[in-house]
């Protein structure tokens, strides 16, 4: 198993994070990494992720929504072709503090046989992270309200 966790500070309430996050349809505005999350927002369905890592190839996954707890966590299940050779568990956690911010926690964990061969991919893949978790603070912060 290998696991990439990233965490950002962004000056506002976990409610205000949580409405500019989960605001799917503006994802194109904003977003780099995620370009858009279609489908139910529901635990038990499957929804439809279309992402592009830095230096990477555009793709689209249909992973499976594990976590959907409003101003906590969402939290998705995706796989390469079959269950068992790459899969990952994508997760955000908002966490409130005490001061007013939140941090923002972004990571995946993954499992399969051909996790020891994904060493390029997976660093691109916490690069995106970190520049979605930049420009997700960079939205939040400089939008009213």
């Amino acid at each position: 198993m290998k696991e990439i966790k990233t965490t950002i500070t962004i000056n506002a309430p976990v409610e205000k994070v949580w409405k500019t996050f989960t605001n799917m349809e503006n994802y194109k505005d904003w977003n780099p990494f995620i370009e858009s999350i279609s489908g139910e927002l529901k635990v038990g369905e499957q929804i439809e992720v279309r992402l592009t890592p830095p230096d990477g190839k555009a793709m689209t996954f249909k992973p499976k929504v594990l976590v959907f707890d409003k101003n906590k966590e969402f939290r998705w299940l995706g796989k390469l072709f079959v269950k068992g050779l790459f899969d990952g568990e994508h997760y955000f956690e908002l966490i409130g503090n005490q001061d007013g911010t939140t941090t923002f926690v972004h990571g995946e964990k993954f499992k399969g046989i051909l996790v020891a061969m994904m060493g390029s991919i997976l660093n691109n893949t916490e690069k995106g992270f970190k520049i979605m978790n930049q420009a997700l603070k960079k939205e939040v912060e400089n939008t009213k309200a």
